[in-house]
């Protein structure tokens, strides 16, 4: 039995410059490179549209979904204080890892691998790139009722915590998923 993980297509087993080749090598670079960018590209623009419009906590659904302005200067959920140039750094090298991971598995893995990566990408640049730019974050999402309020968030938090579900559901459940999608039913006696 193959330690190979089951794909819904076959990868070019070629390399070339140390990278798998073929068609599906290049789709799955083609959506880790292009979800990333997409969120990237969503999280800036929407942050320099509340920095520009709204200058007081302004109600979306009711006092449920608010938009507002909240400089974090620490990480996730406002944990590690005044930190933005230590957590550029460690954001640097998960980056790193982000790509690196794709090149080694996510390539060779089902899609939803790579688009997991993709999102976890775009979110970890969408953060660092306020990071380099302000040296803190722009959150604008406030989300609870009456007094009891979720942490800020914005569109690269969105994305990095959707990542992260696909990321646990894919490393809990994968095997099973993908092997009932990509192998043919067993013959009946």
């Amino acid at each position: 039995m193959s330690s190979e993980p089951v794909t819904a297509e076959p990868v070019s087993r070629e390399p070339t410059g140390g990278l798998l080749a073929g068609p599906t090598v290049r789709r799955r670079w083609l959506l880790f490179c292009g979800l990333a960018l997409v969120i990237v590209i969503a999280d800036q623009l929407s942050k320099a549209w509340i920095v520009a419009n709204i200058d007081r906590p302004t109600p979306v659904i009711g006092d449920f979904v608010r938009l507002t302005i909240v400089h974090n200067s620490g990480g996730i959920f406002g944990l590690f204080g005044a930190s933005a140039p230590l957590l550029a750094l460690a954001s640097t090298l998960v980056i790193a890892l982000i790509v690196f991971y794709q090149a080694r598995e996510g390539v060779r893995y089902h899609w939803l691998l790579s688009g997991a990566l993709g999102l976890l990408l775009g979110g970890a640049l969408g953060n660092l790139i306020d990071r380099l730019r302000l040296g803190y974050v722009i959150d604008f999402v406030d989300a609870g009722i009456g007094a009891t309020r979720w942490y800020t968030f914005n569109v690269a938090d969105s994305a990095i915590s959707v990542s992260m579900v696909l990321l646990i559901g894919i490393s809990l459940f994968g095997e099973r998923v993908l092997r009932r999608r990509t192998l043919p039913a067993a013959p009946r006696p």
